[in-house]
């Protein structure tokens, strides 16, 4: 017997044993017989859906990300790995862009604050924005009152050089998947993409790094630059730091793009008291450490990363609009320019007050969310 008859045959012996049930029961008298079509309705209501049906593949994402530079590429850590918790999304890999030897430890201590210290984390070679950054330094090196590190990991700033290259990881992972079930979520620098457009075909796949985004990835999801007239000469931080990976990455990507324009996540600021407040159910708590190191508990803070990796795992969920397609063009000066175009393969979101305050809510409450496995050293 296949699923689909198992199921239809499944649904009709708990129909007719639902209704055997009802005739008997409305025989006991002529109160229970006004209540006949309620009580009907209720039983065949609970025979259809009592159906288990399938769920919803989780997402499958790499996370790549500048994290050291801004607290939000920690906060968006933190969102992956709740709707994880949730089965939305599968992060596959944490890619980094920052040139730090601190940063690819950050990204370990994350995943395994979050019971998924088995995630691969790759680092850039020969990258930008080298120096610690306000977080990185006393976030990993925490020390609890005896002297042990508070966040104990196994990459450490000492080994992190020996880090798989970013590049190298991206093809092996890629290579794995199934044709178009990939989401990357870019929200530091596009140097590693850049890198991995120029690839030939290797050990680890006969397809080119062009051929392993045109084939794997559905789209990309990225935090970068800015499209509303006002902004028209912001040189947005994500593309000036490597302006010549932007222009590459955008002039040759094969497969569509998203963004999350400037403009977004600073429409969306999480509130000061959601810092404060949201991570008391542990003594020390990574991403509110980062958060008090770089922009202070008592105040607010864009949700620029966060809302990239929101509409990675529910594009379907009202939280943005979309932009109508077209192309982007990264200028010498940082700026960008979006020309829509029936073809375009870019699209950029848009916001309504309603939704600027869903999403608010959403990732406040998202990006604090507790592990759901816990580790011995979470305390």
């Amino acid at each position: 017997m296949t699923k689909k008859s198992f199921r239809g045959f499944e649904f009709q012996k708990r129909f007719c044993y639902n209704t055997k049930m009802l005739s008997c029961f409305l025989m006991k008298g002529a109160f229970m017989k006004k209540t006949f079509f309620w009580v009907l309705l209720s039983l065949f209501v609970f025979s259809v859906f009592s159906i288990v049906l399938p769920a919803a593949e989780p997402v499958k994402i790499i996370f790549d990300t500048d994290i050291g530079n801004d607290v939000d590429d920690v906060m968006a850590m933190g969102v992956i790995h709740a709707l994880q918790n949730r089965h939305e999304c599968e992060l596959l890999a944490v890619t980094i862009t920052k040139d730090n030897k601190y940063a690819a430890p950050m990204a370990e201590l994350l995943n395994r604050f979050y019971g998924r210290s088995d995630i691969p984390v790759g680092m850039v070679k020969n990258g930008v924005t080298k120096e610690d950054g306000r977080y990185l330094v006393p976030v990993v090196e925490a020390k609890n009152a005896d002297g042990f590190p508070v966040f104990p990991t196994v990459i450490t700033p000492e080994n992190s050089k020996n880090c798989t290259d970013a590049v190298v990881l991206l093809r092996k992972v890629l290579a794995e998947q199934a044709d178009r079930s990939v989401v990357i979520v870019q929200v530091g620098f596009s140097t590693n993409l850049a890198g991995l457009l120029d690839t030939p075909g290797d050990e680890l796949s006969p397809l080119t790094g062009k051929e392993l985004l045109k084939h794997k990835v559905t789209y990309c999801s990225l935090m970068a630059g800015a499209f509303i007239p006002q902004l028209a000469k912001h040189k947005e931080y994500n593309i000036a730091c490597d302006i010549p990976a932007a222009r590459k990455f955008f002039a040759e990507c094969p497969c569509p793009v998203v963004l999350s324009g400037y403009e977004i996540g600073e429409m969306i600021q999480s509130a000061a008291v959601s810092q404060q407040n949201g991570y008391c159910y542990v003594k020390n708590h990574p991403v509110q450490l980062a958060y008090k190191y770089y922009r202070g508990l008592e105040n607010d803070q864009p949700l620029f990363d966060l809302t990239s990796v929101l509409y990675a795992v529910r594009p379907g969920w009202n939280y943005f609009g979309l932009s109508e397609p077209g192309n982007v063009t990264v200028n010498d000066d940082a700026t960008v320019v979006f020309t829509p175009s029936e073809n375009g393969r870019f699209r950029y979101l848009t916001v309504t007050p309603e939704q600027v305050a869903a999403v608010r809510e959403a990732l406040c409450h998202l990006a604090s969310e507790p592990p759901q496995k816990q580790n011995g050293w979470v305390r």
